[in-house]
């Protein structure tokens, strides 16, 4: 196709640092090299304080010491074997992840999309061989303002017009309804629904908390009508939320945990299904697999991790520290600030239609030296590691807020000058 042709169907080239990166991203004007803990330099030796975390890869932050040696150990003794094999680690691996979710068996995988499509093949054949659904005939709601992946499967139930448009056609069998409406929830179920996919907190959504009752809501109505409930917390899990889980603030357990992103510890991709014994047991021999999923390399890397997560120490910072985060951000509403979303160490900033998009205000945070990104054009998302300490979460939000109070004084200044 021609670059006319390109222009024409509203496609731009952008050049990347060297000219062969794809378009399908278009990333703040920084290039990294190092990171240690919650900061990051880039190639000319500056410093950045790392508010975003690799969307909640990067909970432990970068290059955690633990990690790394136990990554180093590893790769010096088996890297990859293939599941044609049984490897030292795997076993062992997904018993501590099952006993962490309390559930009984893992499916291991690597990144969050192959989690989210595995969870999707898992609850139709249980739907079909458990529930009695006639063939390809189940169904699977989903929520509008979900972010679950961008395979063509996930992309078609996707609300996100830029995430579906020139992607189609679709794969049937999904049901939207409004996220946090149980009684939409509700009236949607069917005879052939198998099972509720959602993100406890919408996470590309604007970091979005449902109502309180929500969730529960949710299990009693998985319940009552024999739907699989399927929790994507790929960004939300793992202590980023102040909880191992963000199921955990409603007390509510799932049929399904889709687990990703942290779980590699920012080293590998990891990602897994966790669930009951009579819902994974659907699968046979043939019927799933990967060739990485639960490689060696990843099953010591993510084992360390669940090791981590026992002690509570990185959920009980994620729960103290994001009370002084989400404290300090309610201070700028009315400055800028719409509304403040999010819990733990996870906050949406939903700015006021006055001030600049979110990415222009994104780039300004940058030059303060703090990496943020955005959530659509109208919300800056903030998620720092969580090993952040306290004096560098509070100079990080000083650098916010001033942006913040620049913008807002600007946009006042030049309506009084109209």
């Amino acid at each position: 196709m021609t670059r006319d042709r390109l222009t024409r169907v509203g496609i731009r080239g952008h050049r990347s640092a060297h000219g062969y990166c794809a378009p399908n991203y278009d990333p703040l004007p920084v290039t990294l090299t190092r990171g240690s803990g919650a900061w990051v330099e880039d190639d000319h030796g500056h410093r950045y304080l790392d508010f975003l975390s690799a969307y909640s890869a990067l909970n432990f932050g970068h290059c955690h010491p633990r990690l790394v040696a136990t990554a180093r150990r590893q790769l010096t003794q088996l890297t990859l074997a293939g599941r044609a094999y049984g490897t030292d680690n795997l076993e062992p691996f997904c018993r501590d992840l099952a006993g962490l979710c309390g559930m009984e068996m893992v499916v291991p995988m690597n990144t969050g999309a192959e989690a989210v499509e595995t969870a999707i093949k898992v609850a139709r054949r249980w739907g079909y061989t458990i529930k009695g659904v006639p063939d390809d005939q189940a169904s699977i709601i989903v929520c509008t303002g979900n972010f679950h992946g961008r395979t063509t499967t996930i992309a078609g139930f996707s609300s996100d017009p830029a995430t579906r448009s020139g992607f189609g056609p679709f794969t049937p069998g999904f049901v939207s309804v409004a996220f946090g409406d149980a009684g939409a929830l509700s009236d949607a179920i069917t005879d052939s629904t198998v099972a509720v996919l959602l993100e406890p907190i919408q996470g590309e959504g604007g970091v979005i908390v449902p109502p309180d009752g929500y969730l529960r809501d949710v299990r009693r109505l998985c319940t009552e009508h024999d739907v699989l409930f399927v929790a994507d917390e790929i960004q939300s899990g793992l202590g980023r939320t102040g909880r191992t889980f963000a199921c955990d603030h409603e007390g509510v357990k799932p049929d399904l945990f889709l687990l990703g992103k942290a779980l590699g510890g920012g080293i590998v991709p990891v990602s897994a299904v966790v669930g009951a014994r009579d819902v994974l047991g659907v699968l046979s021999p043939g019927t799933h697999g990967s060739t990485f999923g639960g490689n060696p390399l990843a099953c010591a890397v993510g084992r360390e991790v669940i090791a981590m997560l026992r002690t509570g120490e990185y959920q009980e910072r994620s729960d103290r520290l994001g009370a002084r985060l989400h404290a300090r951000l309610r201070d700028l509403l009315g400055h800028g600030v719409r509304a403040v979303h999010g819990r733990g160490l996870w906050a949406g900033l939903e700015l006021d239609d006055g001030m600049p998009p979110a990415r222009q205000v994104a780039e300004q945070v940058l030059r303060r030296r703090v990496l943020t990104n955005t959530a659509h054009q109208r919300t800056l998302r903030i998620a720092p590691p969580l090993v952040v300490s306290t004096s560098d979460l509070d100079w990080g939000l000083d650098q916010v807020a001033e942006v913040a109070e620049m913008s807002w004084s600007g946009r006042s200044a030049r309506r009084r000058a109209s």
